[in-house]
Order: C-alpha cells, then structure tokens, then sequence
C-alpha cells in the first residue's frame, strides 16, 4: 500500500528580523555570519506560541477538504519541543481550535528535532497498516526556539509551523515503504534543563550530527542495496543552519562519493541547496527543519516528467536519527505552488533592533508555567487582524483561551 503526504500547510509567522541587522547589533564576526548561510529569522508576536504556530499551518489544509473528508481524519500528532504543560498535549488545544471529529486519536510527540519524522512514521505505519481504509492522520510540527541572546546561536533561532496530511492517496509525496535508517544513542549535545534555558555543546552536536547522517544513511543501504548517497535526485535535510547542512553534505560527498571539491560543491548548488532557501529565511525551527527543506525542495527544484527519489534526514539531539526516501513529480510541484511560501515570506514584518529587544521581554511574561497572564498588544496585533489567524487571548488558572484575529 502507498503512503505519504497528500496535502501540507505551512506558517511562517507575520514578523521577520534580518540577521545581519542582528549580527551588527551584537557585535558578531561578518565572515562567520555569512557561513550560517542564514538571512532572516521569524520571531513569535506576544500572542503566538507552539499552538498558534500549529494551528495556523494545519487550518488551510483542513478548509481544503470536504466535510466527509475532515471526518477521516482519524489522528493528529502534534510534534514539539516547546510544549506548554508537562501533562495537557498541545495536540488537545490544536484538535478544538480545528474543530476535528471528537473521533480522534490525539497525541504530542517529543523528541528534540527528531520528533516530527517520528511522528510522520507513526502516521505512516497507521496507514499501512489498513485497519481503518481511507482513513487520514495530521502531522504537524511546531517549535519556538528560544533565542539564546549575545550568541552565534541567535540568528538561526526561528519559528513556524508545518503541516502534514497523511494518507493512501499521497499526491504530494509518496514516502518510500520500509526504506529507512535509524541511528541514535545517548548524548549530552543539546537540552533544556528548565523552562527558560536552552544549553548543550555545540561542537558535540555537530560531531553528533555527522555520526548520525553518516550511520543512518548506512542503515538505509542495508535496506536499499545498491543506492549511493548521490544516487537521490534532492537532499532534504535537518537544517538548524544552512551552513551546517552544508558541511554535512560535504562530508558525506568525500567519504561515500569520493569527488573532487569542485564537485561536491556543484552537487550541493544541484541537489541540496533549493531545500536551504525557505529555512534560511525562516531559522531553526527544530521538529520541522527537514520538512520546511522538503517544501523548499518541491518549490524551488526542477521538475520534469519523471519521478524524483529524495533522500531525507532527520536528527534530534540526544540522540536519534533517520535516513529515510521519498518520490516527489512534476505534480507535487503544482501542489506546493499554491501555498505561495515565498510570498508569505516576503509579507512579514521587518523588525528593527528595538522592536526585537521588546518582543523578547514580552515573550517572557508568557512562559512555560504562568498561571495567569495577557500578552501585550503592542499594536502588533495589526499583523494579524482580518487573516483568519489564531491568537493567544489570556491563560487563566493555567489554561490558555484562544480566539481568532
């Protein structure tokens, strides 16, 4: 049986700062600026978070389908490492503001960057395994990363939402069945130890990351005899920054493929780079890198009539990785076309400095485990008012009231 995505959603967010406006504020080196490969990065308003994100990536999708069809959506797995309540699932807020069947598994998934294949595979292996034909699981990823001021950390720091219709009839791409690579073991690279620190070793979690890549792929060819690491038409990968995509790709090229520089840099301008272009303008975004890579490739890559193979991999610290394959056409392109990320893009907001600084205190006063608070408008609501959007509008006694801009 086929599986994969029919249809995706995408939120970017409505406010936008340019890095290198960041890198000048903080005094940081222009040269090792530049080999983040990085150019904006969204910054949540006061009255967005993890459920906003998620609901206002996965609300096109579902007003694309017909009443019978929201009815077998039969799941919703909500991927996200910036939770808001160590019990209550975000998936429980995200299922009511989208008025899914009460006939539905709902589910959180937790696991650094990782958490969003592992939730795609969950959905995956509900559809083939066919006990309910037919039936639909929504995958949605969404993540704040904390900003980590007055570090090369802080320009890749993002923010957005993907969602993932999941089913038999994957018209915009089909994940290839039982071809996949886990590799993991524990590890200190990255954590958060509480609610308002975010901390690891950074050279750890790119040594951490090449092992992964490298055994995950590894694992994938015991289970694909015969492919090569340059055998995929795209890569599609984790991309906390472009540059550190970059330098994965590189390694993988020297060890498995052997070429000459010049090569390898040919082939990643080919295969890996339309899949760097939405993140570099969006940041980090954690569960969701690899697919925000994905739509970046579906978007931006060349298609023609025949099918394209693209390699996909996925890390989350602590560790776990996969090295798993799709096939995209001609006619996912069409289909990605209509989300118009580019545009969505070019719309936000272009921070300053000083609306940046107070957006960070502000989003202080809505953390993880207020019991009762109301973000400040700051006139910021004027980004969102009259789109359909999701907002925060208060936490009361711990739980958080949404309404619709």
């Amino acid at each position: 049986m086929r599986a994969g995505i029919e249809d995706m959603g995408v939120y970017v967010g409505r406010a936008a700062l340019d890095v290198n406006v960041l890198a000048t504020a903080r005094g940081l080196d222009v040269q090792r600026m530049q080999n983040l490969l990085m150019r904006e990065k969204t910054v949540a308003l006061p009255f967005e978070d993890a459920v906003t994100f998620a609901v206002n990536a996965a609300k096109p999708v579902i007003d694309r389908l017909g009443p019978q069809q929201r009815e077998r959506i039969e799941q919703l797995i909500v991927a996200s490492e910036s939770g808001v309540d160590f019990g209550k699932p975000l998936s429980t807020y995200v299922h009511q503001a989208l008025g899914l069947s009460r006939n539905c598994r709902t589910f959180e998934v937790k696991h650094a960057c990782y958490g969003g294949t592992a939730a795609l595979q969950s959905a995956l292996a509900h559809a083939h395994a066919g006990l309910s034909p037919g039936a639909k699981s929504l995958v949605i990823t969404t993540d704040m990363a904390r900003p980590i001021p007055h570090t090369y950390a802080e320009p890749s720091q993002g923010a957005a939402g993907v969602a993932m219709l999941i089913g038999d009839q994957p018209l915009l791409v089909e994940i290839e069945k039982g071809l996949s690579g886990c590799y993991g073991f524990e590890v200190m690279d990255s954590c958060r130890p509480t609610p308002d620190i975010e901390t690891g070793d950074a050279d750890l979690s790119l040594l951490t990351y090449l092992e992964c890549m490298e055994n995950s792929f590894l694992a994938y060819q015991r289970k694909a005899p015969g492919t090569s690491f340059g055998s995929f038409d795209y890569l599609a990968v984790h991309t906390p920054f472009g540059g550190m995509a970059k330098g994965a790709h590189r390694t993988m090229m020297r060890k498995f493929e052997r070429v000459a520089p010049a090569l390898v840099e040919q082939d990643f301008l080919r295969r890996l780079e339309p899949s760097l272009r939405f993140c570099a303008r969006v940041g980090n975004i954690y569960s969701g890198t690899v697919f925000l890579a994905l739509a970046g490739i579906l978007a931006l890559g060349r298609f023609d009539d025949a099918p394209k193979r693209v390699g996909l991999f996925s890390y989350g610290s602590g560790c776990c990785s996969e090295f798993y394959s799709a096939v995209a056409t001609a006619a996912s392109q069409r289909a990605i076309a209509r989300l118009d990320i580019g545009a969505h893009l070019d719309a936000r907001h272009a921070l300053s400095m000083a609306e940046y600084e107070r957006l960070l205190e502000t989003q202080q006063r809505l953390r993880f485990g207020v019991r009762d608070a109301e973000p400040e408008s700051l006139d910021w609501e004027r980004l969102m008012r009259g789109r359909g959007l999701l907002v925060l509008d208060r936490i009361k006694d711990y739980h958080r009231e949404y309404r619709w801009a």
